[in-house]
């Protein structure tokens, strides 16, 4: 046995609510693995992140909670969690509620940071400390475990795809009627977060033209459904139709689509972290978030963002001019992707 407070431990971890949280938390979980390697490691995340750990490398079983949704819910929710007879419960969350469910379901031993007003639900606190400068979401994990006396790990996040699902990426696009000859670039209009992350659509479509005219690209448009209003706009007017992919994949099969690519050009998403985990190349488009603490961690890739004077603000949605992302023009994000093609 590697480390532990009792003879066997069966441990959950609960992942981040984003996509893109959770891929930066892979490290982390990489040091918990191998500090408890003789131990029961599970994970337990919600429905729209629980395909990132479908994948042929990841060796965690899968535990599904009921949603807590409201007060009503918290019983229910509390005997999901006491039905998996864990001993650990690590926190990656942040909330209150996450605690709150761990504690109410009685897991004896309750990892996490000291945060949101939350330690007194929690066996072993780790004190958060804002730091001076940016750090990195990373970094901000492996902190985490390095107060849980976890060692950390040399940062790599990577997503493994089986040939099965390169093939299934290669068909969607063909399907789509783009042809595996030329490069392909792939645009990501969207991001959850809101708006204010949001480079505007006519700039995509700018940009895809360009990279029509410049490198003879394959142009596939990616998303939600909620962005295929913006990936009708980002493919309208094309010298060559874009292969319009947003709401028609699934987490897996974007993930294949996205190994095909030539380059991956995004704002700041959760798709720009998948793209980055599979080291294909990034253009990321940065507006109201710090690339000191989001940015895709590995090479390639590249930032693009204009220092203006509001900037960082976080906000969901700008009430100025959006100066931060309307001062990227579409030759410059032409200019960056086209030197990787």
């Amino acid at each position: 046995m590697s480390g532990g407070i009792e003879r066997f431990m069966k441990i959950v971890v609960r992942t981040p609510n984003w996509i893109g949280d959770t891929l930066m938390a892979l490290p982390a979980l990489s040091a918990l693995r191998r500090h408890y390697s003789d131990d029961e490691i599970w994970i337990a995340a919600p429905p729209g992140i629980r395909d990132l750990f479908a994948g042929p490398e990841t060796r965690e079983r899968l535990f599904l909670p009921a949603p807590m949704t409201g007060k009503t819910s918290l019983r229910r929710a509390a005997a999901a969690w006491r039905e998996g007879r864990f001993s650990t419960g690590i926190l990656l969350t942040n909330s209150f509620g996450s605690a709150l469910e761990f504690a109410v379901a009685g897991i004896p031993e309750r990892w996490g940071y000291d945060r949101d007003g939350r330690g007194f639900f929690l066996t072993r606190r780790v004190r958060f400390r804002r730091p001076e400068r940016p750090v990195h979401m990373v970094r901000y994990y492996l902190d985490l475990m390095e107060g849980l006396g976890i060692p950390a790990v040399a940062p790599d996040i990577r997503i493994a795809l089986a040939p099965e699902e390169k093939r299934r990426g290669r068909e969607i696009l063909a399907s789509a009627g783009l042809e595996p000859g030329r490069p392909l670039v792939i645009l990501n209009p969207g991001a959850a977060y809101g708006p204010a992350k949001r480079w505007p659509a006519e700039r995509f479509a700018e940009l895809a033209a360009l990279l029509q005219q410049r490198h003879d690209a394959e142009i596939a448009v990616t998303g939600t459904a909620r962005d295929r209003e913006a990936a009708e706009a980002v493919g309208a007017g094309l010298a060559r139709p874009a292969a319009l992919l947003a709401g028609k994949t699934s987490l897996r099969e974007l993930l294949s689509v996205m190994a095909s690519a030539s380059v991956f050009v995004t704002n700041d998403s959760g798709p720009m972290h998948m793209a980055n985990a599979l080291r294909i190349p990034v253009v990321a488009l940065f507006g109201p978030t710090d690339p000191a603490v989001t940015a895709p961690y590995h090479e390639p890739r590249t930032i693009l963002k204009k220092d203006v004077v509001c900037w960082p603000c976080l906000y969901r949605r700008c009430p100025y001019d959006h100066r931060c992302l309307a001062g990227i023009s579409a030759g410059e994000a032409a200019e960056a992707v086209g030197r990787y093609l």
